[in-house]
């Protein structure tokens, strides 16, 4: 182990989730879920698609990309043909399958993840630039959301020494 690391321990993490797609939201929230697990401090920022995920309207119904996705496999470990995709009905079946795997291990929603992290001690903001684009208002937003920042207002939170700021 790198004597590194014992010197200087993390004491916080600044996760950015730009996109909106199950497979980047899930890994968003098990990653901040995970360090305030850990005693981590941990401030979330969801910015453009990755919005949805604390959209009261969207945030239990993201869907997993079926179509540019070169890490998606067909059971049996074939890969997936981006042109299965485009294919009406498609995507919310990868879509249901992957939520139905996630039920099997007991992985929770969104929202129940959310709060989960919260309840550590953790922060989830929006960006402010990504609400005026989309024309959302914080009502629109997950209850429990800590605010509207501007990305220098989120770096500027995220200062100091072991911080480490991931973008998923």
């Amino acid at each position: 182990m790198n004597k590194d690391i014992h010197e200087s321990p993390l004491k916080r993490v600044c996760i950015i989730c730009a996109k909106g797609t199950v497979e980047d939201v899930y890994a968003t929230l098990v990653m901040a879920n995970g360090a305030v697990m850990e005693g981590i401090e941990a401030k979330v920022f969801f910015t453009f698609f990755g919005l949805d995920a604390i959209t009261k309207k969207r945030m239990n119904k993201l869907h997993t990309a079926t179509v540019g996705n070169p890490a998606m496999r067909m059971p049996g470990g074939l890969p997936f043909p981006t042109l299965l995709g485009m294919i009406p009905g498609v995507e919310a079946g990868v879509s249901a399958m992957m939520k139905s795997t996630m039920d099997k291990l007991d992985i929770p929603p969104v929202d129940e993840f959310l709060e989960m992290i919260t309840a550590g001690g953790g922060e989830v903001y929006a960006c402010k630039l990504a609400m005026d684009m989309f024309k959302l208002k914080e009502e629109d937003l997950w209850d429990q959301c800590s605010g509207v920042l501007t990305v220098g207002d989120f770096y500027a939170m995220c200062g100091g020494e072991n911080t480490q700021i991931i973008f998923t």
